[in-house]
């Protein structure tokens, strides 16, 4: 079997969209003074898909929701015409040629994101050809069903987001993650107005519910510190991206500290990087995004890795390219998942462009044993709602 091209389409969501508060969610441009809703630049209204063909008739489909357009550059200019001709079985051969042809200006980054759609499109046509779902490839079922976890969360109105918080506990959810919308910039005030955000839900869902809290790189070490303290009463699994990733040692110092468990990984791109994550025991979850930490070539490398140190790994996002790594890993716990919502930040975009993704019933979803590859499929009847670029 041989490659026979490779398509890249960008798809720009142009329906209805919601957009979220205020304060929705800190990021790293709250170390700034810029105005409130400075996490507009972070939505992501826009959606990579690409598609690999091959000689056999198997299409394989691969997605990045990151820097769409860019990441189509790459692949169109320097990966495709190296995959043009290639056996999709060399999934090994291929990743090191990818990830070695775009070294000077890649190995990070928009780079290493483009080389994890492509990777994910070879995956899904070897389960296609072997007529097997990803995660039967990768080791087989360690869960009859994996549990997932209610990520949303955004509204700084308290009786909202009780209210949000209220519908999840109901729905069966045995965990929830929220967001904090203040960060350094905002003062002793706006650490007060986090600590009425976790308290309110607290509040709502007791102490048998687990509770995590998103900071998306928005604090710095000097606020995280006065924060945990503040933290600590309220039993969080885990603190996510307290500070930017490049800043190692502010997160090991968070971890060391010992009072709140401290999660990152979300922006971070390769195996060598989570070397120095876990050799600095500087977290206690790893949560990498296997469509852009080079696909599951290179995901399954690194949830080896994490096992070797006894971290869990509960990759973010959700989606099914993640589900089959959780699948497949008895140190995969639980999995992120975005509840089906209007378009607000581009988190829930997926659902608007793919058909195959499970669906949470009572806090779990499940993987089929009779859908081949990554089991996803591009939902014809939705893309009038989006703008569509070859």
């Amino acid at each position: 079997m041989k490659i026979t091209d490779v398509r890249t389409r960008v798809f720009e969501w142009k329906g209805r969209t919601v957009p979220p508060e205020p304060h929705f969610c800190t990021n790293p441009m709250d170390m700034l003074e810029l105005p409130a809703d400075s996490m507009s630049s972070f939505r992501f209204h826009s959606w990579l898909i690409v598609e690999v063909f091959t000689d056999a008739g198997h299409v394989g489909l691969g997605n990045a929701a990151l820097s769409p357009r860019l990441t189509k550059q790459v692949i169109d200019q320097y990966l495709k015409p190296i995959l043009i001709g290639q056996d999709p079985f060399d999934t090994e051969f291929l990743w090191q040629y990818m990830y070695r042809q775009t070294m000077a200006f890649g190995r990070k980054g928009v780079g290493m994101v483009a080389i994890s759609a492509v990777d994910l499109a070879l995956w899904d046509i070897l389960g296609k050809a072997a007529g097997q779902p990803i995660f039967r490839l990768l080791g087989g079922r360690t869960k009859s069903k994996i549990p997932v976890y209610a990520s949303r969360l955004y509204d700084p109105n308290l009786k909202n987001l009780a209210a949000e918080a209220s519908r999840y506990k109901e729905a069966g959810y045995r965990a929830m993650k929220m967001r904090f919308g203040w960060g350094p910039t905002h003062g002793a005030a706006g650490m007060q107005r986090n600590i009425e955000l976790v308290r309110c839900i607290r509040e709502v869902i007791g102490n048998e519910i687990d509770l995590m809290a998103e900071v998306y790189m928005g604090w710095n070490l000097d606020y995280a510190r006065r924060m945990l303290p503040l933290l600590e009463p309220f039993n969080l699994r885990w603190l996510e991206e307290p500070v930017i990733p490049d800043d190692i040692q502010g997160l090991a110092a968070l971890r060391a500290a010992g009072r709140i468990p401290i999660a990152s990984g979300e922006h971070e791109f390769t195996i060598y990087g989570f070397r120095d994550l876990l050799e600095a025991k500087a977290i206690d979850y790893i949560q990498f995004d296997t469509n852009r930490v080079g696909g599951i070539t290179q995901a399954r490398k690194i949830a080896a890795l994490a096992e070797a140190h006894s971290v869990p790994v509960i990759p973010h996002a959700g989606q099914m390219h993640n589900y089959h790594i959780v699948m497949a890993s008895l140190n995969s716990p639980m999995a992120e998942y975005f509840p089906v919502v209007d378009v607000e930040v581009g988190n829930e975009l997926f659902w608007y462009i793919f058909d195959g993704e499970p669906v949470a019933e009572n806090g779990y979803i499940n993987l089929r044993d009779d859908v081949p590859g990554l089991g996803l499929q591009l939902k014809e009847s939705g893309l009038s709602d989006f703008n569509i670029t070859e």
